[in-house]
């Protein structure tokens, strides 16, 4: 339930040139198991369960974790929403089964090394490498809680609802009144009064008070300490002897500061992430993919966001965000190639630099070396301007290749735009 995200409950990101765009990573996500196993070194009350990425390793898991149990929660691994009501390439419906103990070996043979597709993987789903299988709780009552970071308070903020266990973004434009909201203050940290706040708010039916004010602060000192930028519990619910329990996680947590949560960003699943995305992390670029068919390089995020802005404006649609940066090197600029004319959608590359720190040269010495490292199929359409721009366009000439070039960015975009539907 909680693969999505806070949608209008929390401060927006910012939206790069239109609806087309793939969610921006700029965080470390999680899967479900890991999470529970990190909630569960700060206290934080969790199912049992254990992940297994193999036939055999269900079975010593049901042998050894689960020897007694009649029913097992069987889930898929992917990082990603909307599991429960996705669908298996091979034909299985659902990514979360609940069964008898001794069906879950079976289904979760049936789950492992195949595509699950839901609303949030695209058509072409993502594999499943894990299944992590878990002790079926008996739920009396299912709540919604959050904790994100909140622009407008400048800190974290507590998002908490009475009802759970389905999409927050339709509960909150239903019930808005059952939604509470309590910022905390960073240097002080949570207090016996927030955490009661929170706890009146979910309205708990049957879980000790004090107690339950106790997880929730817990809860806030892991989202601290592991420098998280979202922990998303849906559902926290109450048990049938009176516990609270984080049901369903997700936890995201800020790049910025993978220097000092090197356990948690070891976790990190490459397999679930956009290839050209990891390879452009590698190469120390800020790249982001999108559906459309113009590849294009450009220094600077404005400058980049203008330029997929204008691509739109004369009816193209870009393949990507990349912001080579200011102080690129020819070998980054060769990597960013590479990473453009490796997605079979993009039928033409659109290079617009502004030299500045950025100098058109380099530029223009890697765009030739990447000429021939990788066999351009496309055509290229290049605008500089700037520091070094006639070194640049001398550089180009004499290398023989064939170039499309623009005055302007309207001139390039409008260029680019033709080239791709030749």
């Amino acid at each position: 339930m909680v693969r999505g995200s806070l949608g209008k409950l929390a401060s927006r990101a910012l939206s790069v040139a239109g609806r087309w765009q793939h969610q921006q990573l700029r965080r470390l996500n999680i899967h479900e198991y890991q999470g529970a196993e990190l909630m569960g070194k700060y206290g934080i009350n969790v199912p049992r369960g254990a992940a297994a990425g193999s036939v055999q390793e269900v079975k010593d898991i049901l042998k050894n974790v689960f020897p007694n149990e009649k029913e097992i929660v069987v889930k898929s691994q992917v990082l990603a929403g909307g599991r429960g009501l996705g669908t298996f390439k091979s034909g299985l419906k659902g990514g979360v089964h609940i069964v008898k103990a001794e069906e879950a070996e079976g289904i979760a043979s049936k789950m492992l090394g195949q595509i699950l597709v839901t609303k949030q993987t695209g058509p072409e789903g993502k594999i499943v490498s894990k299944v992590y299988l878990c002790e079926k709780l008996s739920l009396t009552n299912e709540m919604y809680f959050a904790i994100t970071l909140d622009r407008k308070t400048a800190g974290p903020l507590i998002i908490a609802c009475s009802k759970g266990g389905t999409s927050i973004e339709d509960l909150a434009e239903k019930y808005p009144d059952m939604i509470i909201k309590v910022p905390i203050d960073v240097f002080k940290g949570i207090t016996d009064e927030d955490a009661a706040k929170v706890v009146d708010g979910l309205a708990l039916k049957g879980a000790d008070r004090q107690s339950s004010m106790e997880q929730i602060k817990k809860l806030y000192e892991l989202f601290c300490k592991s420098d998280c930028t979202l922990l998303e519990i849906n559902p926290l619910a109450e048990t049938a002897d009176n516990k609270l329990v984080a049901a369903d996680a997700k936890l995201n947590f800020d790049d910025n500061a993978a220097f000092r949560q090197k356990e948690i960003f070891a976790l990190r699943d490459t397999t679930q992430e956009d290839p050209r995305e990891v390879a452009a992390a590698k190469a120390d670029l800020n790249y982001i993919g999108l559906d459309g068919e113009i590849g294009c390089m450009v220094n600077g995020a404005g400058l980049a966001m203008a330029t997929m802005d204008i691509i739109k404006l004369h009816g193209g649609t870009p393949a990507n965000f990349l912001d080579v940066g200011g102080s690129a090197s020819e070998g980054q600029v060769v990597e960013a190639f590479k990473i453009l004319t490796s997605d079979d959608r993009v039928k033409a590359i659109l290079v617009n630099i502004f030299g500045g720190i950025m100098k058109c040269d380099v530029i223009a010495s890697g765009i030739v070396n990447a000429a021939k490292q990788v066999d351009l199929k496309v055509p290229v359409v290049v605008r500089l301007e700037g520091t070094n721009v006639d070194q640049g366009k001398r550089i180009l000439k004499e290398s023989g290749m064939t170039l499309i070039t623009a005055e302007d960015l309207d001139d390039a975009a409008e260029k680019a735009v033709k080239a791709s539907v030749k």
